[in-house]
């Protein structure tokens, strides 16, 4: 598997920003252009979560703010007849 790297660079020309507020900016830009990728499919869910060092229920929260959905192969009515036949298995399990 060959890994490739990706620098993304601009500039933009601004006066009087603490350090503190560049690192912050820095910091959202890195997120949403991995988040990005990942609602493109170019990233799988395990490693956007590891390149932004969060853990599966941190980056799942951070899905839910850049409306990514954990199940992008599936349409809602899917996803709804899909746990309807989990629930007729489980049901008739237990009989």
């Amino acid at each position: 598997m060959t890994i490739d790297q990706t620098e993304v660079k601009f500039t933009i020309e601004i006066s009087d920003i603490s350090e503190a507020a560049q690192f912050q900016a820095e910091h959202k830009a890195r997120e949403a252009y991995i988040m990005e990728l990942l609602r493109q499919h170019h990233l799988s869910a395990g490693r956007a979560a590891e390149l932004l060092s969060l853990d599966r229920w941190q980056l799942l929260d951070l899905m839910t703010i850049y409306q990514i959905s954990p199940f992008p192969e599936q349409t809602q009515a899917e996803l709804e007849h899909e746990v309807g036949e989990t629930l007729k298995l489980l049901e008739s399990g237990d009989r």
